[in-house]
């Protein structure tokens, strides 16, 4: 029997450790000697003090009391510091602000420290800190704050260094030492992909500072800073690697989006002129449009609908255009009428608020004969990703360089179908000659768990699974999953939210379900007609709830 790796008190440490050597082999390149230096001198501390170490980076914060750190793998956490201290990787002298004093001292021992600067010693907290902050500008020791608290502060100097290193290791500082935890847990687990010499996301020292800066000018605008400021230094940035590049498209995007928010178009139009990222076009096309710029709005939704990047793009310019001909004087153009669906129309009694007006459906329609299942984007989706599982996680160049990625880095990339067509290919050719069940089957069972981009699992079952194997026919999956490729971005969402299936007559209808005043979103009308297209069964069901007698 394999042993559970949290069984070892120092469980974190080999984990840390794990990263390290990984960071040695694949990134020694990439790394400042100062990064080197930290790892060569890390490995020569005894175990108690790189324990202490990583006990606190995995910490949240930089400020740790010393009364508070309390490892019995560690033992005495004093005499654990002392070589970290050497190293200066630690300080006992930080000088804190009065943001920071609050984020160490408890309510008490603040009253005790500010005594009669707080007006309302029965007040919260969080009410304190801004008039005292504004009192107190200085930065002071903890024992200068709080001189009787008889205790010792111990500050990480190094996080910076270790952003680094968790930056080049996962890609990205949105993931942190949490994952192999959750992962050593079972809660957690990645498939298994070859890591070939080029597996990296960030090949350069480049890289790694331009990646670092990126997701600084992202906190920033989060903060609220300034725009202007952060959009010149964002857009001067250029980058060889496409993945960094995209990024950074994405900063921007987003940017742009918030300036449309707050109206500011002259903004928003600079940003989306020169940003590649996906939607930038028809959100120009957009802001042109709400500052009555109609000519040259049109001008750009004519040229945008001889070639639009996705059919999300074509349907808003099917709406845009005629709107757009109509406000400078031109003949009225009749609108495409959507093709009829089918209409359910049902008066429900609601007898529990708390329930969704799926649950009432799901009910209402069951039956022994003909079982209803609340599927949304689960089920499509996770027929994909078992069948086409080896496409997927394909291990080609720049897809995966961490052990934690639950699906490749360039999924939503627009040649992420094309760097995998033969393989796609391989997968889908198994719908023409009936082997795509067992291959869906087998791989239901021998991936049972692992994460995924596509596969729901929480939502699949065994009963699921071969109802629709049975009910769904082969050549409706092919167009399924041929559309998903297209645009996974936008196609991966937006399907009907149930499912029912006559297992004797192995038929199926799928259902949209829409409660009082809602309606059918843009993603939504795109699917049922691609459903009416190729002649898929889908409905549309509209609810009201029926009159409760007292």
């Amino acid at each position: 029997m394999t042993a559970n790796p949290l069984d070892d008190p120092f469980y974190y440490l080999n984990n840390f450790r794990q990263v390290l050597d990984w960071l040695e082999l694949r990134y020694a390149d990439v790394m400042s000697e100062s990064e080197h230096g930290f790892i060569r001198d890390f490995k020569a501390l005894p175990r108690t003090s790189q324990g202490l170490l990583v006990r606190m980076i995995m910490r949240k914060g930089v400020h740790f009391r010393l009364g508070k750190l309390n490892y019995p793998e560690i033992g005495d956490i004093s005499a654990a510091a002392q070589p970290l201290l050497s190293h200066g990787w630690l300080d006992d002298q930080a000088l804190l602000s009065v943001p920071e004093v609050f984020d160490v001292l408890l309510k008490a021992e603040l009253l005790q420290a500010f005594g009669s600067f707080i007006e309302q010693p029965k007040g919260r907290k969080d009410d304190w800190l801004p008039p005292l902050a504004e009192q107190f500008s200085e930065s002071r020791s903890l024992s200068d704050w709080a001189p009787t608290l008889g205790d010792r502060l111990l500050s990480l100097t190094i996080m910076d260094l270790c952003d680094r290193l968790r930056l080049m290791f996962f890609g990205n500082l949105y993931q942190d030492w949490s994952e192999f935890v959750l992962a050593d847990l079972g809660i957690f687990t990645y498939e298994k992909v070859e890591f070939c010499a080029d597996s990296r996301g960030l090949r350069s020292r480049e890289d790694v500072d331009a990646c670092l800066f990126l997701h600084q000018c992202q906190q920033r605008f989060e903060a609220g800073e300034p725009l202007e400021p952060i959009v010149e230094q964002v857009s001067a940035l250029q980058f060889d690697n496409p993945w960094l590049q995209r990024r950074r498209g994405k900063v921007l995007f987003q940017i742009g989006q918030y300036c449309e928010r707050i109206t500011e178009f002259a903004l928003a139009l600079s940003i989306y002129r020169d940003c590649t990222y996906p939607g930038a076009r028809q959100r120009m096309i957009r802001v042109l449009e709400r500052c009555g710029e109609y000519a040259l709005a049109l001008e750009l939704a004519t040229l945008a609908e001889q070639a639009p990047e996705s059919s999300a793009e074509q349907q808003s310019l099917q709406r845009m255009l005629p709107r757009l001909r109509r406000k400078l004087g031109g003949p009225p153009l009749k609108r495409a009428t959507p093709r009829p669906v089918e209409r359910l129309d049902l008066q429900l009694p609601r007898t529990d608020p708390g329930l969704s007006v799926e649950f009432y459906v799901q009910a209402h329609l069951h039956e022994d004969s003909g079982p209803v299942h609340y599927v949304e984007n689960s089920l499509i989706n996770s027929l994909f990703g078992l069948l086409c599982w080896p496409a997927i996680f394909a291990p080609l160049p720049g897809a995966f360089f961490h052990p934690f990625q639950r699906g490749p880095v360039d999924l939503l990339n627009e040649d992420f179908q094309q760097r995998r067509a033969e393989l796609f290919q391989a997968c889908l050719d198994q719908l023409d000659d009936g082997r795509y069940a067992a291959t869906i089957r087998e791989c239901f069972v021998a991936k049972w768990g692992v994460q995924s981009p596509f596969v729901f699992w929480g939502a699949l079952n065994e009963q699921l699974l071969e109802q629709a194997l049975a009910c769904l026919p082969a050549e409706h999956l092919k167009h399924w999953f041929n559309r998903l490729l297209l645009d996974i971005k936008a196609n991966r969402a937006g399907m009907p939210d149930l499912i029912q299936f006559w297992p004797q007559h192995k038929t199926y209808r799928m259902i949209e379900v829409k409660g009082p005043g809602d309606r059918l979103q843009d993603n939504q009308l795109r699917w049922l007609e691609f459903c009416h297209q190729h002649q898929m069964p889908v409905a549309v069901c509209y609810v009201q709830w029926a009159e409760q007698s007292a």
